[in-house]
């Protein structure tokens, strides 16, 4: 046996207790970042729609997509997004119409109503990125690293998942 194969076997509870750590703290932000968006939603008086279907509106922006662009991009699980648009279609956020080529498929985009979601979230998330920098919470450096290595761990999961098969 030699150094490399000890070092790293002693190294594996650490790193699996460090990942495990990862994961859940990821968990964490995704159901934090749901909470302030919603307590957003309550200061503005917005009671019908939800933080999920916000985000929706929010990552929509500008597009023209369809239920299957949103999922294959990974936003959303299928039912999920299918289900979500429907409910913002019918409160007035979305407009949908039937695709020319494929009758089947139905594209949505943002109305008036939608894009003043968008722009309130827009507002909140700019206020909060000056906040953490400016509040010496974090550095614009520092969210720059997160985010890099946010996205090899993003890659490595995307790997993994194509290549089961």
């Amino acid at each position: 046996m030699n150094m490399q194969t000890t070092v790293n076997e002693q190294d594996a509870p650490d790193n699996l207790s460090t990942y495990l750590d990862t994961l859940g703290r990821l968990e964490r932000l995704h159901r934090l970042l749901l909470d302030v968006v919603k307590d957003e939603f309550e200061r503005l008086g917005l009671i019908d729609i939800n933080s999920v279907q916000g985000l929706l509106l929010f990552n929509i922006g500008e597009q023209e997509v369809t239920a299957g662009e949103l999922k294959s991009r990974g936003y959303y699980q299928g039912s999920n997004v299918s289900y979500n648009l429907k409910k913002l279609v019918e409160s007035g956020y979305m407009h949908h119409e039937k695709c020319a080529v494929d009758r089947r498929s139905v594209r949505v985009r943002l109305t008036d109503k939608g894009r003043k979601i968008r722009e309130a979230l827009s507002e909140m998330f700019a206020r909060q990125a000056a906040g953490l920098v400016a509040g010496s919470i974090v550095s614009k450096e520092s969210l720059g690293d997160v985010n890099a290595h946010l996205r090899v761990v993003e890659r490595y999961w995307a790997d993994q998942i194509r290549y089961i098969y």
